[in-house]
Order: structure tokens, then C-alpha cells, then sequence
């Protein structure tokens, strides 16, 4: 039964003694008849839904916060947070998604939702309570699977623009297909995106990156005019160059396909974006030669470069998330590599040196990045990488190796030879890190300290501070 939570009653009543109608609207509704989990409840009051609001936060004294800008008021009970709001109807400015705001109806507020799966409505109210409110159906909508606006889409996404990213964001959540009318309404009106603050576009990316099928979204976002507006370096991606019989993939269809992979090993939002951005700088370091075809020489290392400036333009936060992006599109090349030639110590333990933690995330996208329509080639690069694993679980167990820091400091070179920072030291460390990387020495102190004794004595260091 979808309102049989108590609270409902509780929200009836008080309607009823303040004189007003009440009716659950939106993602709440939506969400039962799709079976989707949902702990968000907006609530819509032909009247002040504040003072319904006021009314119940008394009665299970609970705290209310309340925006009286917005017209709005919102509580938690028992781990659901509810939404109170006077039924309103909306008008817009050109330059702005501000609406002017008044008093309206319960259809005129589910005329102003941006889709009729949306505009649904349980009503609270005594004499119907439960009963469904669907003026645009929307229902039909939901079991045909049908992203549609309850009036002229022109004017809904000229209004808000910022529903055309939320049309995309519901198709490749729920699977759902844009309709026709919808989605040339998106592509007419797909300039107006200027208007919408990053921060809220980015919260929608996030949305479709963290979908069942992200390509759907990206793809969607592409076919709109959408992408080259809001992520161009993206955009770039698409396309194919051909000279002679060389041709190269579409990297734009080719990166969709290792983030389709990624999603259905990781939940993992970060891991995901290093999905999105492995190949980003590939455009920039496209080259042809007459032999080998077409090169991207050096793009993990340009695009690790880029994303600091990408995470910033669309508002994406610039801390360890967006480091970790960095990390794995500069050594996402590195497995590929190794599972192609013979797999050295040396060479494993430098991966495991460089991706530390996040190795395990590095393998995921490097098994996602094999696209290749041959299966034989296919099975040949996920057999490879399993020997990587293997040896890198080996040399982990014996070597310690992942996070380490050299046994021998700079700080201890400084004091050993009463010396002041200076390039030799760093050539001291450097050294004694490639030894222990490269198997030469072990992981160990005595080895380490032995190695800095000779490279001192080479370099003329003595243990007094003194030149010999």
C-alpha cells in the first residue's frame, strides 16, 4: 500500500482541520510504481503547505527548517525527509531560471513539473485519500517508458533549462526513451544551457554518470547538441579520420564502451570519470604516419594534465577525488603495456609503486579499456592481466612495495653527511628507490643504507661534512 505510512494520516488531518487540500506529487509517486526505492516526499498544499508543515513538526517535534523565500518547508521523520510546498504557478524572464512565483492550483502546480511522470499525485485528503492525479498521463508515460513534458516543451525547457539535462539524466536512469516532440524541443533550445549555473549541471552529469548504462546519457547529451556546450573536449572525441586504408576508432563510441564496462564493475563515481576522461586528450595527439597509421603518442600523459582544468570547468571538486582521476588516466596505458610484453619484477613493482592504493582501480579501467570486437584478442589481454594480478600479489606479499617510502631519507642523508638540501641528495634517493624497484636490493634498511654509503663515497661525501 503506498500511504500506508502513518505520516500520511497525520498530514490528512491537519490539511483537513487548516481547511486545505493535500496531495503527495512527484518522485514519490513515480518511484512506487516503478519499484524504485524512494525517502524523498514532496508534498503540495492548496493553501500554505508552511503552516501544514509547522503543524506537524509540533506534533512530532522534530525540527523544521524553513525557506519562506522559496514558500517552502521541509523535516525529517523516521529516515524520510518531507517537502512542503503552497501549490504555485510560474512565470519566467528570458535570462533567468528564477520564476516568478503565485498562489495556484494543484493542476497548475503539475502543469509547472518538468515531465509527466513527474506531475503524478496521490491525494490526501479525506474524502479521496490515495486517490490517484494524473491530468497529463502520465502513467501511460511511465509504462511506456516516455520522458514528456505536461505542456509545450519549447516553453518548458526555454523556461527552466536546466529539465533538458534532467531528461537526459531520467532516460539513462530509468531507460526510458525521449519523445519525439520532447527531444527536438531539447535540441532547439539547447543554447539556453548557458544560462544554468555549473554546479547544477555537474550535480545532473554526476546523475547520468552514475546511471545503469551512462553511455545512454552521453550519447543522448551528443544527439541533443547538448555535450559540445557544456563538456567540448568530450565532444571532441567523436569522429573518425581516415587516410589511404588507415582508419582510426571513434574514440567518443570507444570511451562510452569502457565506461559501459566500468559501470558494471564499480559503482565507484570517481572511477567512472577516469573512465569518461582516459582518452580525453587523444584529439590533441592524433598524428599520422604513413607506416604505423594513426598515433596518440603521449595522450595519458597530456590528458592527466588536462583534468585539473576539466574538474574545474565543470565544478567538479578539485581534491583527492580529482587527483585519483589524474593518477588513473596517466598510468591507465601501464597494465596494457605490461600484459603485452614479458612481465618483469621491475616493471610490476613500478606500477605498484605508482598507483599505490588505487592499483586495484587501475586493473578495473585497464580490463574495461579492452574493446576489441576479436574475442581471441580479447581473452589473450584479460589472461595477461591475470598474470599481472598474480605477480602483483606475489611481489606485494614479498616486497612490500605498494605506498612505500625509500628506508633511506633525505633528511637522513642531510644529517649522515652534514649536508644542506642539495641535487645529490635527491640522486642519492633516486637511486636507492630504481635499486629497490628494480629487485637490486631489497626493501629493507641495512641494504638501503649500505647502497647510500657507496653513492656517498662516490659523489666524495664523507660522514663529517667535509669534501674529500
Amino acid at each position: 500500500m503506498p500511504l500506508s505510512n502513518p505520516i500520511f494520516r497525520r498530514i490528512s488531518r491537519i490539511a483537513a482541520e487548516q481547511g486545505v487540500e493535500a496531495y503527495v506529487v512527484g518522485g514519490y509517486v513515480r518511484d512506487h510504481f516503478l519499484r524504485r526505492p524512494s525517502t524523498d516526499i514532496d508534498v503540495v498544499v492548496v493553501g500554505s503547505g508552511i503552516a501544514v508543515a509547522e503543524a506537524l513538526a509540533r506534533e512530532l517535534r522534530t525540527k523544521l527548517s524553513v525557506f519562506k523565500t522559496f514558500g517552502t518547508a521541509m523535516l525529517r521523520s523516521g529516515g524520510i525527509e518531507i517537502e512542503f510546498v503552497g501549490a504555485r504557478r510560474e512565470s519566467y524572464t528570458r535570462d533567468s531560471r528564477k520564476p516568478q512565483v503565485e498562489a495556484g492550483t494543484l493542476e497548475d502546480d503539475q502543469l509547472r513539473r518538468d515531465f509527466t511522470i513527474n506531475a503524478l499525485a496521490w491525494s490526501l485528503n479525506e474524502a479521496d485519500f490515495g486517490a490517484l492525479v494524473d491530468p497529463f498521463d502520465g502513467m501511460y508515460d511511465l509504462e511506456d517508458g516516455i520522458i514528456r513534458t505536461p505542456c509545450d516543451p519549447d516553453i518548458t525547457f526555454s523556461d527552466d533549462p536546466l529539465r533538458m539535462m534532467r531528461a537526459v539524466r531520467f532516460a539513462a536512469q530509468l531507460g526510458f526513451t525521449i519523445e519525439e516532440e520532447t527531444f527536438d524541443a531539447i535540441a532547439r533550445n539547447a543554447a539556453r544551457i548557458r544560462i544554468v549555473s555549473r554546479e547544477r549541471i555537474a550535480t545532473e552529469l554526476n546523475k547520468i554518470v552514475l546511471s545503469p548504462v551512462p553511455s545512454m546519457g552521453f550519447e543522448l547529451l551528443e544527439l541533443t547538441g547538448l555535450l559540445e556546450l557544456i563538456f567540448p573536449e568530450m565532444h571532441r572525441l567523436k569522429g573518425v579520420e581516415r587516410r589511404g586504408k588507415h582508419a582510426h576508432k571513434d574514440n567518443f563510441v570507444h570511451t562510452l564502451k569502457v565506461l559501459d564496462n566500468v559501470a558494471r564493475r564499480s559503482d565507484d563515481l570517481w572511477l567512472r570519470w577516469a573512465a569518461v576522461l582516459h582518452d580525453i586528450a587523444k584529439p590533441l595527439t592524433k598524428a599520422y604516419d604513413p607506416r604505423l597509421g594513426w598515433t596518440f603518442h603521449g595522450h595519458e600523459v597530456l590528458g592527466s594534465k588536462m583534468v585539473p582544468a576539466i574538474f574545474r570547468q565543470l565544478k567538479l571538486p578539485l581534491n583527492e577525488h580529482m587527483k585519483f582521476v589524474q593518477k588513473l588516466v596517466f598510468l591507465h596505458l601501464r597494465p596494457i603495456i605490461l600484459s603485452e610484453d614479458l612481465v618483469t619484477d621491475s616493471a610490476v613493482r613500478r606500477l605498484l609503486f605508482e598507483a599505490g592504493d588505487d592499483v586495484e582501480a587501475l586493473m578495473t579501467l585497464c580490463e574495461a579499456d579492452i574493446t576489441s570486437g576479436i574475442d581471441a584478442k580479447v581473452r589473450r589481454y584479460m589472461a595477461n592481466f591475470e598474470l599481472v594480478r598474480r605477480k602483483m600479489k606475489d611481489l606485494e606479499e614479498r616486497d612490500r612495495i605498494r605506498n612505500f617510502q625509500p628506508p633511506v631519507t633525505g633528511e637522513l642523508i642531510m644529517q649522515t653527511y652534514g649536508i644542506g638540501p642539495s641535487r645529490v641528495i635527491g640522486e642519492i634517493k633516486e637511486i636507492i628507490k630504481n635499486a629497490i624497484l628494480d629487485g637490486e636490493i631489497p626493501n629493507e634498511y641495512e641494504a638501503a643504507c649500505a647502497l647510500m654509503e657507496r653513492l656517498a663515497a662516490e659523489r666524495g661525501l664523507t660522514k663529517n661534512g667535509d669534501l674529500s
